[in-house]
């Protein structure tokens, strides 16, 4: 058990991206809106996107590349396509995750202020974000994926007992009949947070690429580390973050379905609302459980995201160019850090429409990853005994249609 234990990394990387916004956020969302209405959504997006997120890792360990060589290998034109995309999404997803745990730090630890050295434009939220990203620099220049490896296995286990201990206790307070009526969003409004609940549930597609580029960089730690451990620990990974996506769900049903408390889109605002509104109904004890849920929740998708979207992009000018800048990732990481904190400052107040523009971005550009991750997966270029066997070429199918309808269904009633 120890060693399958030690064998995982890029999967819990994955659930550390995954378990997020999405989760935290949005979920928490769904269950105070719709109750357990919208378990139908969460369990059949994640289902439809399974293949593609496996054919990550299932590609990189069997092929010894990331799917960015196996981009290239499609066309130029396709790895000019990701790049383009992902150009114009990292830096708002990043923004978006780090504007929430910046929120919550703030609730958490106390207002810091720069009141002492003469500074009183800065608000608190502000300077924990600044806090934070640099502190995610110190351990991603300091130890690399090594050490992020490791950390990620400590903040995964803390977020999961965390979380689900807060799933036990909610629900020994909810003094009402369990509701598992499904619903369908009708109007504009609802089916656009459907749009932006699934958009990031659990995580969007271009992740499948980060999974890619950690599993060549687990690889590199840990020669053993092969195609079928790679499944195995994009597995536990994947369960474990729709298990904590439905305990999110529950958490909201729980404590917030049929209340009148509306969320705030300013960060420090709604993470107070958070926090108070579990501790208003579970007792201030709960204040600690579900901090610490929260916030290993957020951090773990914020040094995750700050680590793997500036990896993306210097690998792929690496193989557009066809050469290696061994600053590149430097560089980019330096790029992200500070176009989130020009991002931040300018949009601090509207995190809820930053949240929803990223999610909803993630959704629309889903069919795209989708298409092409399956395409690789199923080419020349992927070994034959690791190509996707009938079930996953049939879910593959469904899914690719799932994306484009809803995504086509969403265009056409904006």
């Amino acid at each position: 058990m120890l060693s399958k234990f030690k064998k995982l990394g890029p999967g819990l990387l994955f659930a550390g991206a995954a378990i997020g916004v999405s989760h935290l956020v949005q979920s928490t969302r769904a269950g105070a809106d719709f109750g357990l209405g919208l378990l139908w959504a969460l369990l059949l997006v994640n289902l439809f996107k399974y293949p593609f997120f496996q054919f990550g890792p299932r590609y990189a360990s069997a092929t010894g590349e990331s799917l960015l060589e196996g981009y290239r290998k499609l066309g130029k034109s396709i790895l000019i396509i990701y790049f383009i995309l992902n150009l114009a999404t990292m830096f708002t997803i990043q923004t978006a995750v780090t504007i929430v745990t910046a929120g919550l730090a703030n609730s958490l630890f106390g207002d810091i202020s720069f009141l002492n050295f003469g500074i009183d434009s800065i608000s608190s939220v502000e300077i924990w974000t600044i806090i934070i990203l640099l502190v995610c620099l110190f351990i991603l220049f300091l130890g690399k994926y090594s050490t992020l490896d490791k950390l990620i296995k400590v903040i995964i286990i803390t977020l999961t007992i965390s979380t689900l201990f807060a799933v036990c206790f909610a629900y020994t307070e909810f003094d009402k009949a369990l509701s598992f009526t499904q619903i369908f969003p009708e109007n504009k409004i609802e089916i656009a947070f459907l749009i932006a609940f699934m958009g990031w549930m659990p995580a969007p597609l271009d992740i499948s690429v980060w999974h890619s580029i950690w599993a060549i960089e687990k690889k590199k730690d840990d020669s053993s580390f092969s195609p079928k451990n790679a499944l195995f620990d994009f597995n536990i990974g994947f369960i474990g973050a729709i298990v904590l996506g439905i305990a999110f769900v529950c958490l909201g049903y729980f404590v917030m379905f049929n209340t009148d408390d509306t969320f705030s889109n300013k960060a420090g605002v709604f993470s107070n609302q958070l926090i108070n509104l579990y501790t208003k109904s579970l007792g201030d004890w709960a204040k600690i459980i579900i901090g610490i849920a929260a916030f290993t929740t957020m951090f773990s998708t914020t040094i995750t995201t700050l680590d793997a979207s500036p990896r993306a992009m210097s690998k792929s000018l690496d193989i557009l160019y066809n050469k290696t800048n061994n600053n590149g990732y430097l560089y980019w990481i330096l790029i992200l850090t500070f176009g989130t904190i020009f991002i931040f400052f300018g949009f601090a107040s509207e995190m809820g429409l930053l949240i929803k523009t990223a999610t909803i971005l993630s959704f629309i550009t889903a069919p795209f990853y989708a298409a092409i991750n399956y395409k690789l997966i199923s080419s020349k270029h992927t070994p034959k005994a690791w190509r996707p066997s009938l079930f996953l070429h049939i879910l593959s199918w469904m899914g690719i249609l799932f994306l484009i309808g809803f995504s086509v269904w969403y265009l056409t009633i904006l």
